[in-house]
């Protein structure tokens, strides 16, 4: 049976039909004709059901030559043979600078993303270029205004434009991170799945949560009674990341990543087992490895301060023939061969034409470009990964949290984080408004409980 969570059960099977495909299933034509011929409001249940179940007999090619496992101890057999020597962290950085810096970046790139997030998945970069230019402010360099000009345009979330922010809003690539804090706090590194699903119980509304996210906790509670907690065995996360879950490799895990970076500072091989908890029942394949990548790099990042020598670590705890690997890979490539931002976002609109504008893939992809691009520059890289389009406010916020961490706050420059007068103001699980210092105190409480490291 098919159920509808974020959307109705017609979109799910068209959706499926193109994640079918990218995991190297042969798709039958005349099944996707059937498929795409469907009013997206049918509800006709027996024929979707039927649609639904013709899917899942679809072979994989034998071309198909990714090795993409699901499960920690395969994704772990898969990993690349050569290892880069992670540096011990040492006794004498500041981490509650660094936690700061974090959190400080996270929100600022989050900030500056989210006004244009949806009109940048409609419109891309170049649609935020013409936005900018009629208000003279390409390249993006500071917060986007919200004045009219002669395309009337209005932007939504005026609390993020320049001429009125003065804090962070709330926004659900806030709240994962509050949720990692809060899972960590309660449960300490012992935590599993099932124990971050049920803080999405207790701190989310469901309105607040998204496309694979909202699939995944639907089908959670199909299964589960109240009776026994959610701790039923018959709650399996290959249940909950796979049924009726057509967005199982789209960015929503990859956005949950940064806590769990935090939390195992220096292990960056701690950090993606803690996102392959989190991510594993949501997400498949790339949809978790773009977690496992983000939060390794954030972990390196407290003692190794190379963006390029980052990337390679982050590489290195996901699969080494995935399909994420090879586009950071070539990613990686192209940045060197084009040079610059524009030449650069010719090739990958080119390049990722036909892919969802929130898939994993695509976004980690400009998640790398900036951090290469930005030249260490922490205003600059942040304005990069926006100006770059797709899912704004996700990879603004990615960028942030890797570059608050390489700088901390007292080093973290510019001028965009300081309007933000160190406070987020939101309204979920118990937290209020927030300093971000107050979370950076909480964050080194996690940080030494997980590593029991004492003061």
């Amino acid at each position: 049976m098919l159920v509808s969570g974020w959307a109705k059960a017609a979109k799910l099977l068209k959706i499926e039909v193109e994640t079918l495909r990218y995991e190297g299933r042969i798709i039958d034509k005349d099944l996707e004709d059937k498929i795409m011929a469907l009013n997206e409001r049918e509800d006709d249940e027996k024929l979707l059901t039927e649609l639904a179940a013709e899917l899942q007999k679809l072979p994989v090619s034998a071309d198909f030559s990714y090795i993409q496992p699901n499960e920690l101890e395969e994704i772990r057999a898969s990993r690349p043979a050569k290892k880069y020597t992670v540096p011990e962290l040492s006794k004498d950085i500041d981490l509650l600078d660094l936690f700061h810096g974090a959190w400080l970046g996270r929100c600022t790139g989050c900030a500056l993303g989210k006004p244009v997030e949806m009109f940048a998945m409609a419109e891309k970069w170049q649609g935020l270029k013409k936005y900018l230019e009629l208000r003279n402010d390409w390249p993006l360099k500071d917060f986007f205004s919200c004045k009219n000009a002669s395309d009337n345009i209005q932007l939504p979330f005026p609390e993020c434009c320049k001429e009125n922010i003065s804090y962070m809003i709330g926004d659900d690539d806030l709240y994962y991170t509050l949720i990692g804090l809060k899972v960590l706090e309660t449960h300490d590194k012992n935590f599993t799945w099932h124990h971050v699903a049920e803080m999405w119980d207790e701190m989310l509304p469901y309105n607040m949560i998204c496309t694979a996210e909202t699939q995944a906790i639907l089908n959670y509670h199909i299964k589960k009674s109240r009776e026994y907690l959610g701790n039923e065995p018959d709650i399996t996360a290959e249940y909950t990341r796979s049924t009726n879950n057509p967005y199982r490799e789209w960015i929503g895990a990859q956005i949950r990543a940064d806590f769990w970076g935090w939390a195992a500072a220096g292990n960056p091989e701690l950090a993606a087992e803690f996102a392959w908890r989190d991510a594993s029942w949501t997400h498949t394949k790339n949809g978790i490895y773009g977690e496992m990548f983000i939060a390794a790099i954030e972990a390196a990042a407290f003692v190794e301060k190379d963006i390029r020598r980052l990337i390679e670590i982050g590489l290195q705890e996901i699969p080494e023939k995935c399909r994420l690997a090879e586009e950071i890979r070539l990613t990686i490539q192209k940045v060197d061969e084009l040079g610059n931002f524009e030449e650069f976002m010719k090739w990958h609109d080119e390049h990722f034409a036909n892919m969802n504008v929130v898939h994993t893939v695509n976004n980690a992809s400009l998640v790398v470009m900036a951090l290469l691009l930005g030249e260490g520059d922490t205003d600059k890289t942040i304005c990069l990964s926006v100006a770059a389009g797709l899912d704004t406010d996700c990879n603004g916020a990615t960028v942030g949290a890797i570059m608050g961490i390489l700088n901390g706050a007292k080093n973290f420059g510019g001028i965009l984080a300081p309007k933000l007068n160190d406070t987020l103001k939101v309204a979920i699980g118990g937290f209020g408004e927030c300093k971000f210092a107050d979370l950076a105190e909480r964050t080194l409480n996690v940080y030494k409980n997980v590593n029991k490291q004492k003061e």
